[in-house]
């Protein structure tokens, strides 16, 4: 009762005008979007941190009365300097709206009657003030962008209203300071983009070098070497191969540019064929798994809510649901089963961390904490059950059909999978109920019987597996009841020494640990059933659940390089190399795996004298740049090999400058040597409060041309605290007036 009532307090305050279906109560969206234009500027001098905007929006009344307010949600600290409404001016009440921990500012319109279907154009100019850099939002003399999570635009219907937030057709026009590059999605004129399928505003800015190929343009940071020009055309090819295999299920593609955009910030991010990349991508030996599935997903999402309009309760269920799962199609297709398996593995995992307490999938709102695991993960589930249930021809083409209209809602896909209606009703309509248990083994009569369980609203059809004492495996279809028991039969005189019902874990469960027998573990999160006893420091244990997770996931890099760590941690050299090694001649591992394998063979290399081999294995964990531990790890190595490298004349003078400035007491100075808005809290905290602080460089790695991570160690002392030292790594940006910090990446001063 509790969770009805915050979701329907949630949706009390997400809309102008309250407006009732036939078929429920709840409050439904009085204005759509058409189109948004707009016109924005970043400031051209280093110290200004607003963006200056004005934002033209073409709504429309989807209600079946008159409309005489517009009420339009923004960033709570943008100032709004007008706002009019087609053609006259208008004073907007403004007050706040809190939605959990974010707070969005409101500017209510009263507006001329405006008819059902009717449409009318609201300008608002405005500017953002940005104080401190984050991943939706930064100005800095290098790179900057605006994400829609920042709210940086005036809209009717925010991200977190529960029916779908507002995605249409939007032109952008960003004025950049010379030497960068504006960048948004849509086709460019004379530095205007205009995006003609459904997305949310975004707009970047940057200094980049770009490569085309296979039809992709691909953006990388200004200066970058051979290795990211070779990440550049893997991408670029993987983008190109993903949307052509979406179009053979969801038909036709949207014709569009398509654009990789490496950032430092918002990688993931994509709207209308542009994808951002995480910059590190393009300093790795590989693609890793994070970054295949979000530009796989991307180009699903072509045709899921871009090309054609997705609204109403559930959207995320096909929005990012329905992208996972062809995304998941598209891997396995090209990399294989084994590793689309542990795709899907990481999924499961994810999902189970909140399957015990989410809502139904057509009711939870990005209100909810859990909204990506849940949509994105059961979602993906779902669509998985029902191409199952129907056989891949009939699903694709009932998807087609469901897609084929202007706009689509949840509801439309649940009319296509009517014959399948007690199955969609319980995977869309309650939370996750379900449990399938299998019992131990007991020998009968030349058999082997099998006791099972579901504790679910639904009957289920699946597969239970056996593997026998010999190494066989033996498997059979059993249906077990709702909320009721079962037993199969294997027909062996072999012993069973293990059974699993429903290997594949087709249905979405809230415990997974228990449908093997005997148990094995207890959690439902493999990779966290041996990093328990890794952090313990229970190595011989972690070894063997690793190995135990290994012969049923051959492929799972993240507990391959535990068993790594784990067999290096008990000086089992020759072993460690070969799992470390495995882990890098993996297809599609994460960023982790690659970071802490090339750490694992550096730390070899060194055991046995390969100092050069392991300097080498350092550096590329250093520049993969995936892990906090990891990179830490790495340059412990390194100075074990060498306490310092060559650095630039120009980086030691900046630190010589830093030290002074910091025990100066005087703010202004700090501030001149940081670029604005990235090291705020790590300033202030020097400021006035140092009063000895003495940096020695002994390593300069550049990320590109303009981009130094500078490995020190400090010698500082705080007001009332003891002398300290340690590793501290920064990041410095060059800029028109020199060396600036941007980032302190490490810092381990005790």
């Amino acid at each position: 009762m509790k969770q009805i009532v915050l979701i329907l307090a949630s949706l009390l305050v997400f809309v102008a005008t309250p407006v009732f279906g036939q078929s429920d109560n709840r409050i439904a969206a009085t204005w759509q979007v058409v189109s948004y234009d707009i016109s924005a500027s970043l400031p051209a001098s280093e110290n200004e941190r607003n963006l200056t905007a004005k934002a033209t929006i073409r709504v429309r009344n989807v209600t079946e009365r008159p409309a005489t307010s517009l009420t339009l949600r923004i960033n709570q600290n943008a100032e709004i300097t007008s706002a009019s409404v087609n053609g006259s001016n208008i004073d907007a009440a403004k007050s706040q709206e809190r939605l959990g921990s974010a707070t969005l500012q409101r500017i209510a319109m009263r507006v001329p009657a405006v008819p059902a279907g009717g449409e009318l154009t609201a300008v608002v100019d405005y500017k953002i003030p940005v104080a401190d850099n984050t991943g939706v939002s930064s100005i800095s003399p290098v790179a900057s962008h605006f994400l829609p999570l920042s709210f940086w635009y005036p809209t009717p219907n925010s991200w977190f209203f529960a029916r779908g937030a507002d995605y249409a057709p939007f032109k952008i026009g960003l004025t950049v300071p010379a030497g960068l590059t504006s960048i948004s999605a849509g086709s460019e004129s004379a530095g205007v983009f205009e995006n003609k399928l459904n997305g949310q505003p975004f707009a970047l800015a940057g200094n980049w070098d770009r490569a085309d190929t296979a039809g992709v343009s691909v953006y990388i940071p200004k200066g970058s070497g051979d290795m990211a020009k070779a990440r550049a055309a893997d991408l670029a090819a993987l983008f190109s191969e993903a949307k052509a295999f979406t179009e053979k299920i969801l038909g036709p593609a949207p014709n569009v540019p398509l654009r990789l955009v490496a950032m430092r910030r918002g990688g993931g991010f994509s709207t209308g064929g542009t994808i951002l990349i995480d910059e590190a991508v393009f300093r790795r030996e590989k693609i890793d798994s994070l970054t295949a599935m979000n530009v796989a997903e991307a180009a699903s999402k072509l045709w899921l809510g871009e090309a054609n309009r997705l609204t109403d309760d559930g959207a995320g269920v096909i929005r990012e649901g329905l992208a996972r799962y062809l995304a998941t199609k598209f891997l396995i297709s090209k990399y294989g089963p084994e590793v689309g398996e542990v795709e899907v593995l990481r999924q499961r995992i994810a999902y189970a961390a909140i399957a015990r307490r989410d809502a139904p999938l057509n009711v939870v709102t990005p209100l909810d904490e859990y909204y990506f695991a849940a949509v994105a993960n059961k979602g993906a589930m779902f669509w998985r059950v029902m191409e199952r249930k129907l056989g891949s021809a009939e699903f694709n083409n009932k998807l087609r059909a469901a897609l084929s209209k202007e706009t689509t809602r949840l509801a439309d896909v649940r009319r296509e999978f009517e014959s399948q209606k007690d199955v969609v009703d319980y995977l869309l309509d309650q939370p996750t109920d379900m449990n399938l248990q299998a019992g131990l083994p007991q020998a009968a009569g030349g058999e082997w019987k099998v006791a099972l369980r579901n504790t679910g609203p639904i009957d289920v059809t699946v597969e239970v597996l056996a593997r026998l004492e010999n190494g066989e495996t033996m498997s059979a279809p059993a249906t077990i009841r709702a909320r009721s028991f079962g037993e199969i039969n294997f027909r062996t005189p072999t012993r069973i020494a293990r059974v699993e019902i429903d290997p594949e874990k087709l249905y979405p469960q809230n415990e997974y640990s228990d449908d093997v027998a005997p148990r094995e573990f207890t959690d439902s999160d493999l990779l966290l059933a041996v990093k328990r006893d890794f952090d313990r420091q229970e190595f011989a244990a972690a070894e063997k659940n690793a190995r135990q997770v290994l012969a049923e996931f051959p492929r799972f890099d993240d507990v391959r390089v535990l068993l790594g760590r784990s067999l290096l941690a008990q000086n089992k050299v020759s072993e460690a190399d070969r799992e470390f090694r495995a882990v890098l001649n993996e297809p599609l591992p994460t960023s982790r795996s690659l970071g802490w394998a090339s750490v694992g063979v550096a730390d070899v290399a060194l055991r046995t004298n390969r100092n050069s081999e392991a300097t080498t294995h350092a550096d590329t964990a250093i520049m993969a740049d995936a892990e906090y531990g990891a990179g830490l790890a790495a340059r412990n190595l390194r100075n074990r090999i060498t306490q310092t490298t060559p650095v630039d004349e120009s980086i030691k003078a900046y630190f010589v400058q830093f030290d002074r400035a910091a025990i100066s007491n005087r703010k202004t100075e700090l501030d001149a040597l940081a670029v604005p808005g990235e090291v705020n809290r790590f300033v202030s905290g020097i400021s006035g409060q140092a009063t000895n602080w003495t940096t020695t460089v002994l390593h300069v790695d550049m990320f590109n041309a303009n981009t130094a991570i500078v490995e020190t160690n400090l010698s500082v002392r705080l007001l009332t605290r003891e002398p300290e030292t340690g590793t501290a790594v920064f990041r410095l940006l060059r800029t028109t007036s020199g060396w600036k910090l941007a980032g302190v990446e490490i810092f381990e001063v005790r």
